[in-house]
């Protein structure tokens, strides 16, 4: 693999890093949900994790190009949420220090200033699942003290519920447009991991509504390898990445 000889896009850097919250999976079924989460996961698989299993959104399981490779009935795919084997990838409107996350409402969910997307999948998905979240407008609005209301679940209150909702939770990464963070050990509280080209960890501090963990040394996140940006050019020939994250 190369370092890239041609300028690389910020929202290039988002879908590696996308790809690299995959890193080590193996083979387990990835769920990315959304344009760069889809896009660097289908990454993943075409570079350094062949052995990813994805779905098309319905009842199979598919390769990177869309061919078929497995039948994949409602039923199954519940035998493998519940199970553990699956790493996803979701949003949100709010996300707090440990990670509990929030897309169904904003305010009072008795009477909401906004109502949102609802709970979904996101109990199950964070307590049967590793979990990873993907954040395309990195603000003090989303990053929160603590969420108006908790659909995703974070470390504390995890390890609150006890043994039957540890046994498979795990959050791994946030991705933004401006960063990488994780969760330090032991306490889980949100860690800067890198910063993306361009970005100062003042930005990432500044763009954030509660105190992150930050370490004494921040690195940059990686670029995209010619290989790679090939692959991205392949996966994403319209450029809806750019729509999503756009600028240099």
């Amino acid at each position: 693999m190369t370092t890239p000889t041609i300028d690389v896009r910020r929202a290039d850097v988002c879908c590696v890093a996308i790809a690299e919250c995959f890193r080590g999976d193996g083979e387990i079924v990835a769920n990315p949900i959304g344009t760069i989460p889809r896009i660097g996961g289908l990454l993943a698989r075409l570079s350094f994790e062949p052995d990813l299993v994805m779905t098309d959104g319905e009842a199979m399981f598919t390769n990177a190009d869309g061919a078929v490779e497995a039948w994949n009935p409602y039923r199954t795919m519940f035998d493998v949420v519940w199970s553990g084997r699956r790493h996803v990838i979701m949003g949100g409107s709010q996300i707090d220090p440990y990670g509990n996350q929030n897309f169904a409402a904003i305010g009072d969910m008795k009477k909401p200033k906004a109502q949102l997307l609802g709970f979904r999948g996101a109990p199950g998905n964070t307590i049967n699942n590793v979990t990873s979240y993907w954040i395309p407008n990195h603000g003090p609005r989303v990053f929160v003290e603590g969420v108006d209301v908790v659909t995703g679940v974070g470390f504390d209150r995890a390890e609150a519920a006890g043994a039957a909702a540890t046994r498979y939770h795990g959050l791994r990464y946030v991705v933004t447009n401006l960063a990488v963070l994780d969760f330090e050990q032991p306490h889980h509280r949100m860690r800067l991991r890198s910063v993306h080209p361009g970005v100062t960890v003042d930005d990432v501090v500044q763009a954030t509504g509660f105190e992150l963990v930050v370490p004494a040394e921040v690195p940059t996140s990686r670029l995209p390898t010619d290989e790679e940006l090939a692959l991205l050019e392949r996966l994403d020939p319209q450029g809806a990445r750019f729509e999503e994250v756009p600028g240099g």
